[in-house]
């Protein structure tokens, strides 16, 4: 009986067990060796040499790093308004209950459906300036002097790839706050509409503020994806053009792969974790003051 009874009191490990060492192996492994080679300075390859704080001094007077935190800034600022606030009028349209109304939904989502990669090389080819989508639609009709080097341009170029973020994005929120829109019982409706309420009422008065939850998620998904974006940076201008576009994650990739300073790379990796979990609990102590405003 002690050895069935032992035996049953492991069982619930040695399930947990497969899980808990993948989970060990893939993100707590990395993360600690990262903030350990943080101390170091090492090109991935050589002998370690141990410098202290040195990296992570050395990141506080880094201009390009400092810089691409104000990229992120300006970019999730960007996009909670083309991908939050927009989808969240898209939902508002597809769900007046007009005609074709489902074939926009689908329209509206398809750019959501393609990767990212394809997505960045595609807008790449509408961005050129030689043969471009738009300087070619802007010198048809007559608008020559608005042709731009799209993305070669260092004062344009961060607006020209966050654009790109917004067209694909806007349809993923659209379809949260499609479903959450739907969720809302047609007895609501028609009791407004009985008071006289028109569609833009119903909006901004019963829509939005039943779904304020999904749109509090949804803004903060989107800053959180700031901090994450790589991928169509990268591929559309990769940092450039003289690092107007350079963004945390793509600086990082070029300090470890392209100077081979694992040790700085992994300070400044360190130091955005850090940067995002602040974020985090500033929001989380803002939602619970705001819900206890509200309970009050």
């Amino acid at each position: 009986m002690n050895r069935s009874k032992t035996t049953f009191s492991l069982s619930p490990y040695l399930f947990v067990a497969p899980a808990a060492l993948l989970f060990g192996l893939t993100i707590i492994l990395p993360i600690a060796l990262t903030f350990a080679f943080s101390f170091y300075d090492w090109n991935g390859f050589g002998a370690m040499k141990f410098v202290g704080f040195d990296n992570y001094a050395r990141a506080f007077h880094d201009r390009v790093y400092l810089a691409s935190y104000w990229h992120i800034f300006i970019y999730i600022v960007l996009t909670v308004v083309l991908e939050v606030f927009c989808g969240l009028l898209l939902a508002g349209l597809i769900t007046m209950k007009r005609r074709g109304s489902g074939l926009f939904r689908v329209a509206f989502f398809t750019p959501v459906m393609l990767p990212m990669i394809v997505v960045s090389y595609l807008w790449k080819f509408v961005y050129n300036s030689d043969f471009g989508l738009i300087n070619a639609l802007l010198s048809g009709i007559g608008l020559e002097s608005w042709t731009r080097v799209w993305l070669g341009d260092p004062q344009i170029a961060l607006y020209a790839v966050t654009f790109v973020s917004g067209w694909v994005y806007a349809g993923y929120y659209m379809t949260i706050f499609y479903a959450g829109i739907q969720r809302i019982p047609n007895d609501i409706y028609e009791s407004a509409y009985l008071d006289g309420a028109t569609d833009r009422d119903i909006f901004f008065k019963i829509k939005i503020p039943m779904i304020r939850d999904l749109v509090d998620v949804a803004i903060m998904l989107c800053v959180l994806g700031g901090f994450q974006a790589f991928d169509l940076f990268y591929v559309m201008t990769n940092g450039g053009p003289y690092n107007s576009t350079e963004i945390v994650t793509t600086y990082i990739v070029k300090v470890v792969f392209s100077n081979m300073s694992v040790g700085y790379g992994s300070a400044l990796a360190v130091l955005m974790s850090i940067v995002i979990a602040i974020l985090g609990i500033l929001t989380n102590k803002l939602k619970k003051k705001e819900s206890g405003s509200l309970e009050y």
